[in-house]
């Protein structure tokens, strides 16, 4: 359960969209409190996420090949599969021009509210699922797997903690350099996209068949 949960956090907090939007809400009017908002708000989603999966669980794991346990590999196999698709997907169609988002244009307009609903939507959502069905194997009478959780989500949330940091602590140099990483990030972003996703969808199948077979 550890390591596919830092394979999924890791994963998940390289993810060049919700990067490049943080980076927009850092360099606008109130950015580093719209900043904190989205970061916050993105942490909670994880959070809730495993705590749901902890009330279906009670906080212990399922017997193996249970059906419960066999549900939640399922899950995993199917998200797998569904990010190998896309992946491949993405990785096959024609280059399209990548211009800014149109909500760019009222970003300096925004409300805390609205950062906080910009996290919501901007969260990969199948790499969020593929953590849950993980943590249905964590078994919360024991600290290790309580520390395996919490470093999940605060890996998960890493990228995010990192720049907010940088800009409260040097706004002069986190500005230059965060609008210098969005401009890579943009400029390679369907490389990122495909490769996040090829990568993740092709471990999460092969550690599913593997537990399905076992």
């Amino acid at each position: 359960m550890v390591l596919d949960l830092i394979v999924i956090g890791t994963a998940i907090t390289l993810g060049p969209l919700h990067n490049s939007a943080f980076i927009l809400l850092l360099a606008s009017r109130r950015g580093m409190r719209k900043g904190l908002a989205f970061l916050l708000s993105w942490l909670v989603n994880l959070i809730a996420v495993i705590a749901c999966v902890m009330l279906l669980t009670g906080g212990q794991p399922p017997a193996r090949h249970s059906a419960p346990s066999t549900a939640a590999t399922a899950v995993k196999l199917a998200i797998g599969l569904a990010l190998v698709l896309y992946g491949a997907h993405r990785r096959r169609r024609p280059p399209r021009p990548h211009g800014p988002p149109r909500w760019t244009a009222r970003i300096d307009d925004a409300s805390l509210s609205t950062a906080a609903g910009l996290a919501w939507l901007l969260q990969p959502w199948a790499m969020v699922g593929a953590g849950a069905a993980t943590a249905v194997d964590a078994n919360l009478s024991t600290l290790a797997d309580w520390l395996a959780l919490t470093g999940y989500c605060l890996l998960a949330t890493l990228s995010l903690i990192v720049m907010e940091t940088y800009t409260v602590c040097a706004p002069g140099r986190a500005d230059a350099r965060l609008n210098a990483l969005r401009s890579r990030l943009e400029q390679h972003q369907e490389q990122l996209v495909v490769a996040l996703s090829l990568l993740l969808g092709l471990w999460l199948t092969a550690r599913s068949v593997a537990e399905l077979i076992a």
